[in-house]
């Protein structure tokens, strides 16, 4: 797989945020890393932080329920933005998330996604998410 395969993508007004995967698809002992691109667009764009969030779904009926996915977070990441993005220009913010044995996935009714939050100032939260793979290959 190579690295520009995995690419989520968020836009606010004319600023835009891509989460950039180096490898989507994990074996156990593997790191997620990646980096997120800020492109800035006619005005500068002021960032509070940003929060990286691994989530297990489940699509399973439950009668006790409305909702047939069940959303669990099975890592978290905040992270810190110092400044604005500037009007056309790039930045980038590279992060690095170590999985552990709840990424495992045990059902086929089950799946992994990396959801990127983007907190911008005045309240506005911009998120995006991509499903990624954990765990032992069969070939």
């Amino acid at each position: 797989m190579k690295f520009k395969d995995f690419l989520s993508s968020i836009g606010f007004g004319s600023m835009k945020v891509e989460t950039v995967v180096e490898r989507p698809h994990l074996e156990e002992g593997e790191t997620l890393n990646g980096t997120i691109y800020f492109e800035g667009g006619d005005s500068d764009q002021e960032i509070e932080f940003i929060e990286l969030h691994v989530i297990k779904l489940i699509d399973d009926y439950r009668e006790d329920s409305d909702f047939n996915i069940i959303e669990t977070i099975v890592a978290k990441q905040s992270m810190e933005f110092a400044g604005s993005v500037k009007s056309k220009e790039t930045t980038m913010q590279q992060f690095e998330i170590v999985p552990d044995e709840r990424w495992l996935i045990e059902t086929d009714k089950a799946r992994l996604v990396l959801r990127t939050i983007v907190h911008i100032h005045e309240g506005l939260d911009v998120r995006d998410e991509d499903e990624i793979t954990y765990g032992k290959f069969e070939s």
